[in-house]
């Protein structure tokens, strides 16, 4: 959903290309990891989304996953800080931005997954050596990068 300060943002730039940081979420459980499908483009994608003013990362995240799928990560780890050309994107209705994105990883989540049906269309576990063809461009990468983490435990920085 559009909040209030990115809208008043495009109101005075309209499609024009902004920075956007955001707040992802990677649940991954048993080599196993949670992904929503996106209502606008049917993408599947990890959860999360925009930062507001004044919020700090880990405020992002436990806001947008609550909106979108109804939980509360339980003892989030930040995975992985990722920026550049590769995470330029344009949504449906014309908004450019270059996503700012902060990562975080958790096992396990508190409450009964139920999803805003205006955001998310499904939800669904997929193996972490078989993910969907159809990946949001801009998460490829963190969720290549899931097999690094696991292993490694160390945050990767992009």
């Amino acid at each position: 959903m559009i909040s209030g300060y990115v809208k008043s943002m495009r109101d005075k730039i309209e499609h024009m290309a902004m920075f956007m940081p955001t707040s992802g979420l990677i649940i991954c459980k048993d080599e196993k990891v949670l992904l929503q499908k996106r209502a606008d483009d049917g993408n599947w994608a990890m959860h999360g989304g925009g930062m507001e003013p004044g919020e700090e990362f880990l405020d992002v995240l436990k806001r947008e996953i609550k909106e979108e799928i109804n939980v509360e990560p339980i003892e989030p780890q930040l995975f992985g800080i990722y920026a550049g050309k590769d995470l330029y994107h344009e949504y449906p209705n014309g908004d450019k931005v270059y996503i700012l994105n902060h990562v975080f990883f958790c096992e396990d989540y508190k409450g009964e997954i139920k999803f805003n049906d205006k955001e998310v269309s499904e939800v669904k576990w997929f193996s972490i050596y078989d993910l969907p063809k159809n990946t949001l461009h801009v998460d490829r990468k963190v969720l290549e990068d899931i097999k690094i983490f696991i292993k490694d435990k160390k945050t990767i920085i992009k």
